[in-house]
């Protein structure tokens, strides 16, 4: 069975999409932070963005894997990278590497084969609308942009990183816009989705909700 689950940043995916995976003994699979890591990559080996034999090379050059248990860890080349991803200038740049094609492309199928026969979340910006269309459960989470800046801001601090509520607020919607307007695999709501406003409920009425439809389903 696949659950997908899309959003914006800070709508609450990552945490809501870990829960319910553990509730229902599925698997895990943030496709945001594979992103990320391909960001990560070209920062740290300097790769141009705009060469294409470039990014070919560095894309068939990495491999990811997510722990199995645990926090949301995610692997690369056999290094865990969950803590430099959520860095500010992995973040200024991974709208620019999600809106390329050949890493959507490449990472897509990645997406589907680490998925095959199993059972699994995945949670991201296309899920349900290009990575798996048929899944068979979907789910697009929203919040208020005051409050999904409070939270992104409650985790930067966390990390020892100041930033002002205001400037996360601005960013935020900025990526949104880039998200929602790039030509390949816009960030939107599948017209099939289950829409969830999680501002202002706690982790565990999001995932509650999620699941109690869920097992709807497989009862």
């Amino acid at each position: 069975m696949v659950i997908a689950i899309d959003g914006p940043a800070g709508s609450g995916k990552s945490t809501t999409a870990k829960n319910v995976a553990e509730k229902l003994g599925f698997i895990h699979i943030n496709t945001g932070a594979m992103y990320r890591g391909i960001a990560l990559k070209c920062i740290q080996e300097d790769v141009d963005m705009e060469d294409a034999a470039q990014l070919n090379h560095l894309l068939a050059c990495t491999k990811f894997e997510f722990a199995a248990e645990g926090e949301l860890a995610l692997f690369m080349d056999g290094v865990d990278i969950s803590s430099e991803i959520t860095s500010v200038e992995v973040t200024d740049v991974v709208s620019q590497v999600s809106a390329i094609s050949q890493v959507r492309e490449k990472l897509v199928q990645y997406q589907r084969k680490m998925a095959e026969g199993l059972n699994v979340v995945l949670e991201g910006r296309d899920i349900g609308t290009v990575v798996f269309p048929n899944a068979h459960h979907k789910f697009f989470l929203v919040a208020d942009i005051h409050e999904r800046a409070r939270r992104r801001k409650k985790e930067m601090e966390a990390k020892g990183e100041v930033v002002s509520l205001e400037e996360l607020a601005e960013e935020m919607l900025e990526r949104d816009r880039k998200d929602s307007t790039r030509k390949h695999s816009p960030l939107k709501k599948a017209e099939d989705a289950v829409e969830i406003d999680t501002t202002g409920i706690s982790i565990e009425e999001q995932v509650n909700r999620i699941v109690e439809i869920v097992n709807k389903t497989i009862k």
